[in-house]
């Protein structure tokens, strides 16, 4: 028997399904205009690996609250919806932000200043914190923790890879531009 609450449940993971085919949409548009003005890819060996990581995320959230019957935990739920909601303004954020040069694929197109408003005044990678903060709090609205563990452990050694790979292709111009900026964590400024 299906609950209310795993149905809502349900619902969302739909909207988060299709809220990922659009941004591979996006992604692919804006990965041709890339190239267009002459972007070089790199980071390809892992990037397939990305994509069948996410995917899985999306099964195993599903699997675990209805395989195993996964409980709504009442205010930790809430909690992780909360969580979960900033993550996706984070992300439009960053996404927002970087406009066309946005993209899934680590393209970097010569002579290009890095982005550096926005979320990216603040950290030097927005869109891959609100990733932590999603793979982490969605499995945990209807108690999957198994699937938050999972995926938080084997993200955090897809993003070791990811970003050593997205830096050394940005170069020279992007650490200098963010040198001062933590990676995951804003600083708090004193005096």
């Amino acid at each position: 028997m299906v609950t209310g609450t795993q149905a809502l449940f349900a619902g969302f993971m739909v909207l988060l399904v299709a809220e990922r085919l659009l941004e591979l949409v996006l992604s692919k548009r804006n990965a041709a205009r890339a190239f267009e003005r002459g972007g070089v890819e790199t980071g390809q060996g892992h990037y397939r690996f990305m994509v069948v990581f996410h995917t899985l995320f999306l099964v195993a959230c599903v699997a675990e609250v209805f395989g195993l019957q996964r409980p709504f935990w009442g205010v930790w739920s809430w909690a992780a919806l909360a969580g979960a909601a900033v993550a996706q303004g984070l992300r439009y954020w960053a996404i927002g932000t970087l406009g066309d040069r946005w993209n899934s694929r680590i393209i970097v197109v010569p002579g290009l200043a890095p982005v550096t408003g926005g979320p990216y005044r603040f950290l030097r990678h927005p869109n891959y914190v609100a990733v932590v903060l999603e793979l982490f709090c969605v499995p945990l609205i209807h108690g999957a923790w198994v699937t938050a563990v999972v995926f938080t452990v084997g993200n955090a050694a897809l993003l070791y890879v990811r970003i050593r790979a997205e830096e050394a292709a940005l170069g020279a111009v992007y650490s200098e531009a963010f040198a001062d900026r933590p990676r995951f964590i804003p600083e708090v400024r004193r005096g």
